[in-house]
């Protein structure tokens, strides 16, 4: 007499970790915990030279204005809300409002960099320069390596605009809005942690 046997089925498990993020995501994580290196090497060598700048060059604070460099951290601050509020009404299909909050996070962060622009131009007029001491090479070698990446940033947001308002993004479709939005946050919390270490430390 033949045996019958049957086999039980088990349903695939869903994924998890890694088998459940997106590779694109998993990329741009990636770069991110690079970019930290290179900036916290850049901050690094800032604090390893602290010591001649505060000895033989200006204080950060005495030459840089606080208030005004407080207000364009608040700039930037603010503009990772509307990166969220953007996202935030692309994932509830609202593809107008969500591409107005997107040009308004990009419009903040062109404002950012005008007023690190005029920073700059100050510093210069002061005789603050790459070539004029220690304090001069690491601050705006630092500061100008960030104002460099919110401009990617902008570009990028810029990018995603037209394919924001036209619906392109929605909420079964929006990781490549969300990886734009990652690296936002990322160079909004890099200048936190630059205006603390750097501007707010007597």
């Amino acid at each position: 007499m033949a045996v019958v046997t049957t086999e039980r089925t088990e349903p695939a498990a869903a994924p998890t970790g890694l088998e459940s993020l997106d590779v694109r995501k998993l990329g741009m994580w990636i770069f991110l915990g690079s970019e930290c290196v290179f900036f916290g090497s850049l901050i690094t060598t800032f604090f390893v030279y602290r010591p001649a700048i505060l000895a033989g060059e200006p204080k950060p604070h005495e030459v840089l204005g606080i208030n005004f460099t407080a207000l364009l951290a608040f700039i930037l601050v603010t503009s990772s809300l509307t990166m969220v509020l953007a996202i935030d009404n692309v994932i509830r299909n609202r593809p107008r409002a969500g591409g107005l909050w997107l040009l308004a996070t990009a419009l903040l962060g062109t404002a950012f960099l005008g007023g690190q622009t005029y920073e700059f131009t100050k510093l210069a007029q002061e005789g603050v320069t790459l070539t004029s001491g220690i304090f001069g090479q690491s601050f705006l070698t630092l500061t100008g390596f960030h104002g460099t990446h919110v401009f990617i940033g902008i570009l990028w947001l810029l990018g995603c605009l037209p394919r924001a308002m036209r619906g392109g993004f929605s909420a079964g479709n929006y990781v490549g809005l969300e990886i734009a939005g990652l690296y936002w946050h990322f160079v909004d919390i890099v200048w936190v942690v630059i205006f603390t270490l750097i501007y707010l430390l007597p």
